[in-house]
């Protein structure tokens, strides 16, 4: 998706619900830190109350930004975020696990300079063993976000770590798909629709939306 894209979808979620919204927004759809700058000030325009600044390139054979770059990036982000009347929780992302670098002190390395360059969140996706957790945790201070995997703690587990923050990523979304596919194959392959029954609570709050008062 492209960075106008995004920012209107953004802006639609912003106006459909009463709570604060935060945005995955990637890269930021910008090598330089001016250009990291201007989307953190455009996603404050669509009403979002947060979002977030990875070092991931998009160059697979090169995926993550030089920490000093990455670091000005993380700066300039954190200047436009903080510099108005609107509150925005910026959350500074550090890549290395989910690009194959599972490097735990560059990956700590990077989270204190995001930190020291105003980050109000840390987040090092796929860093879910409790102890690379604790080491982490340890070395920074502000909140920590993890990304739930099968392999990572349970939240309350995540919790007594000192987690401040989850992430699902689109797993509950890849869920719902996978639900999706396995009720059409059964009504194309089987002509049944047990899948109505399992919808249980989903079902149920359907078809009361179809009664009127």
């Amino acid at each position: 998706m492209t960075r106008a894209e995004v920012l209107d979808h953004c802006g639609d979620l912003t106006r459909a619900v009463d709570i604060p919204v935060s945005a995955d927004l990637e890269d930021c759809f910008a090598a330089e830190p001016e250009g990291v700058a201007s989307t953190i000030t455009d996603a404050i325009a669509q009403g979002l109350a947060g979002g977030s600044v990875e070092d991931f390139t998009r160059n697979r054979d090169d995926p993550i930004y030089e920490l000093e770059l990455a670091t000005d990036r993380v700066r300039a982000a954190a200047e436009a975020a903080h510099k108005g009347p609107v509150p925005f929780v910026l959350t500074a992302r550090a890549e290395n696990y989910l690009h194959g670098r599972k490097d735990l002190g560059d990956t700590i390395a990077r989270l204190q300079a995001y930190q020291e360059a105003g980050a109000d969140v840390l987040f090092a996706p796929r860093v879910v063993d409790p102890t690379e957790l604790r080491t982490l945790l340890a070395a920074v201070d502000v909140p920590v976000s993890v990304l739930i995997v099968p392999n990572a703690p349970t939240v309350g587990e995540l919790a007594a770590l000192g987690v401040s923050r989850i992430s699902v990523g689109g797993a509950i979304a890849a869920a719902t798909y996978g639900y999706a596919i396995e009720a059409v194959k059964e009504l194309q392959e089987q002509g049944t629709a047990s899948y109505w029954e399992r919808a249980g609570a989903a079902r149920d709050a359907m078809v009361a939306s179809f009664v009127k008062p």
